[in-house]
């Protein structure tokens, strides 16, 4: 019997959805808020001055959170089984553990963002990436099911 509503998946789903608010906040109110989310003063001057490389950025990362979303709703059984679910749950839990792990590596390309950017994004990013894969493994057998 297929298990609907996981509950790891639900989460994952609630926090990609929050993530991705919150960058759509970046676009919409701006400056303020890239530098509130540690952005960076770069890009925040960005946005201030109207360019458009912070909104493309931002809203690339709010379409790619929403559909991640979307996939996490989908294994839960909450919506209808998207194609490759069950692939997608897995690269999307291993983009965010590795996201949230590798965050030593990817701090000398970003220089203006914070120590404590780093350290907060990555422990969300660990916890969505661990949400996803627990999620992912509690349904691997209805995942599996090519008629579920």
């Amino acid at each position: 019997m297929p298990s609907v509503n996981n509950k790891s998946l639900l989460a994952a789903a609630l926090c990609c959805f929050a993530a991705a608010l919150a960058h759509l906040g970046c676009i919409v109110f701006g400056g303020d808020w890239y530098r509130f989310f540690g952005a960076g003063e770069q890009m925040a001057r960005m946005a201030e001055q109207g360019l458009w490389y912070p909104t493309i950025v931002t809203a690339v990362i709010v379409v790619v959170l929403f559909v991640w979303a979307l996939f996490a709703l989908s294994g839960a059984g909450v919506i209808k089984r998207l194609p490759l679910t069950k692939l997608a749950l897995l690269l999307i839990s291993s983009i965010f553990l590795l996201r949230g792990v590798a965050f030593v590596g990817l701090m000398p390309m970003f220089p203006e963002n914070s120590l404590i950017f780093w350290l907060v994004s990555s422990g969300i990013c660990l916890l969505i990436g661990s949400l996803f894969a627990v999620g992912c493994w509690q349904q691997w057998s209805v995942l599996s099911n090519k008629n579920a």
